[in-house]
């Protein structure tokens, strides 16, 4: 059944003549049926562990555009919460943590294996969709790298510059490496047992590998993302693995190799010619459209999309945003996208 899913074609390393698509954020605010959803929920949090609400959010995009993947409606924060931080969210400002930045913060957090109790809703929400999704439609689940959800943690909240990880790298390293050894175990648990729930494919997520430089990027974005997808394989070898470290640039280039994933997530800060010359040829990409079309739409983002199927059309290819569709969106730019990916529109 699994081989007739372009978005399984596509990761299994197969060229079609038109990529797989699918959207980063596609279940999110810029679409009228999930502002309802959400609503009814009272709050992001609430929706996110509402697996009858988290699966109906994550379907509305299917339904509407008929999408080639759905993925999971979650939080990559949600790990931080099961390993025991506080997590709020602030309307509008985002997410808000108590923090670790000592010994003491960290001793208090729980055991990497006892996260399952608080994530249950998550795998309840897989277990849904796994029986409402149509046929052809694949199921990702997610989880964040251990870097980007670390800088959460001991900032306890997003920052420009994810200052104060860097700072507590430099200043107490073997607190920093523990932390992140125990998000690594946590994520390895925690995408295990959303395969085991449904899940075809899981994606890692380190939106903020682009601040970790020179050997930092080899020691804390290409190695932890090595052992989740090696623990991954181990246990479910058939399961692809998309990695996506955001912004990481020329570190792009052999990421596949150095961490065993099957897919190289592209952000649009990079020429999709020169991704194809440079990362293309090690496997399957997937991206890499500005998500500001999506707001601006119009023959732009016709021409860019364009470029991109043609620049990516000798390998494999799944077609994407290079980040996430933003609240302001336009939901007929996305149908225009996907008619130009789809129909040459």
């Amino acid at each position: 059944m699994g081989e007739t899913k372009k978005m399984l074609r596509a990761l299994a390393g197969e060229t079609q003549a038109v990529p797989p698509i699918w959207m980063m954020r596609q279940a999110g605010r810029y679409l009228p049926e999930y502002r309802a959803t959400r609503a009814q929920a009272g709050d992001f949090l609430s929706l996110c562990y509402n697996s009858e609400l988290a699966a109906e959010v994550t379907l509305q995009p299917i339904r509407r555009y008929g999408f080639d993947a759905a993925i999971l409606f979650a939080d990559i924060l949600l790990v931080p919460q099961a390993l025991g931080a506080d997590l709020w969210f602030v309307t509008g400002e985002g997410p808000r943590l108590s923090t670790v930045t000592q010994q003491r913060d960290f001793d208090a957090l729980k055991p990497a294996d006892a996260i399952h109790d608080t994530l249950a809703p998550v795998y309840d929400t897989l277990r849904i969709l796994t029986d409402a999704l149509p046929s052809d439609t694949t199921l990702i689940g997610f989880a964040g790298a251990p870097w980007t959800v670390a800088t959460y943690m001991i900032a306890g909240r997003g920052t420009p510059d994810q200052g104060p990880a860097h700072a507590l790298r430099e200043e107490n390293n073997a607190l920093f490496e523990a932390l992140l050894e125990r998000i690594t175990d946590a994520t390895i648990d925690y995408l295990s047992m959303q395969i085991e729930a449904g899940a075809e494919v899981v994606k890692i997520f380190d939106s903020w590998a682009g601040s970790l430089q020179g050997d930092a990027f080899e020691n804390y974005a290409v190695d932890p993302c090595r052992r989740i997808t090696a623990a991954l394989k181990q246990k479910h070898p058939t399961v692809p693995v998309i990695g996506f470290p955001r912004e990481a640039g020329e570190h792009y280039v052999g990421f596949a190799r150095k961490t065993g994933v099957d897919c190289v997530a592209l952000d649009n800060s990079v020429d999709p010619e020169w991704a194809a010359a440079n990362v293309q040829v090690d496997g399957c990409v997937q991206g890499n459209l500005a998500s500001s079309h999506m707001v601006t739409g119009g023959q732009a983002l016709v021409d860019d999309t364009r470029a991109i199927v043609r620049a990516f059309s000798g390998g494999p290819h799944i077609f994407n945003l290079g980040h996430g569709i933003t609240p302001d969106a336009d939901p007929d730019n996305v149908q225009l996208m996907i008619d130009t990916v789809r129909n040459g529109a």
